[in-house]
């Protein structure tokens, strides 16, 4: 099947994937459970494009593999903090300012202001398990495997960040205090950069075909999304508001890339 088919194809089974956990939000009035779909919904998009393609059968272990084992993790963990944290404050706060501002109620903020944006963005993000697993040649090469190892870095980056995150918020003597250890010494976000690891690698593993190149915009918008939109930008300033010595922490430690931190 050529490329333009799965991709409608994959296109099709997004937008009703979409539109079903829409309706299950309509009946909890709680969206949150939608960032769960964002790291489960690429995993759909890879094993959709893994059913319909002849690729390398190497290059579509992998890029399948790869990403199962990144969106199972990842939306298991959002799909545990929902349930132990309950639902999250940036979506009320989001559709009581619509409402406000443009009297929309809840069916219609929540399809306009996060489903019809989080689907798109997924799709293109994921291009690399899409369009790599499309041509049947070349065989995986060399470019192909560091780009898994990559991706393996970047999950077990991730993961330990977030274990590390949910050990220091469970004791009670860290409340309101920053979290500046393990991996968040380095980084202030290991999460995202370890997701921004985890594409790229895909990205290398679909390049080496011709279709596969034109994955590019996936990890493009992922890193910017994650460093200047969604991201970095609206917890930190979440977080400068909420924790005093936030301030410190920003100026010692690196935003993204992990770094040893600066003395101030």
């Amino acid at each position: 099947m050529n490329g333009v088919m799965v991709l409608a194809t994959n296109a099709a089974v997004l937008v009703a994937l979409f539109i079903a956990m829409w309706l299950l939000c309509l009946k909890t009035r709680d969206v949150t459970p939608v960032d769960s779909l964002w790291a489960l919904g690429m995993v759909v998009m890879a094993a959709s494009s893994s059913a319909q393609t002849g690729g390398d059968p190497t290059r579509k272990a992998l890029l399948l593999g790869l990403c199962a084992l990144w969106g199972v993790r990842l939306g298991g963990y959002l799909l545990w903090r929902w349930r132990d944290h309950g639902p999250d404050r940036r979506y009320q706060t989001m559709f009581a300012r619509a409402k406000e501002a443009k009297g929309w109620d809840f069916a219609t903020a929540s399809l306009l202001l996060v489903f019809a944006i989080q689907a798109p963005l997924l799709f293109i993000v994921c291009l690399p398990v899409q369009l790599g697993q499309i041509d049947a040649a070349p065989a995986l090469g060399a470019v192909g495997w560091a780009g898994a190892a990559l991706a393996l870095i970047g999950i077990a980056f991730e993961s330990i960040g977030d274990a590390q995150l949910v050990r220091f918020r469970r004791d009670p003597a860290n409340a309101g205090q920053v979290m500046d250890r393990g991996l968040w010494r380095y980084t202030r976000h290991p999460n995202y950069f370890g997701d921004a690891c985890t594409w790229w690698g895909l990205y290398l593993i679909a390049a080496e075909t011709r279709i596969g190149l034109l994955a590019l915009p996936g990890p493009l918008l992922l890193t910017w999304t994650l460093m200047k939109w969604s991201g970095a930008p609206t917890i930190e300033g979440r977080l400068k508001r909420k924790k005093p010595g936030y301030d410190d922490y920003m100026r010692r430690t690196s935003g993204f890339v992990p770094w040893w931190p600066k003395a101030l």
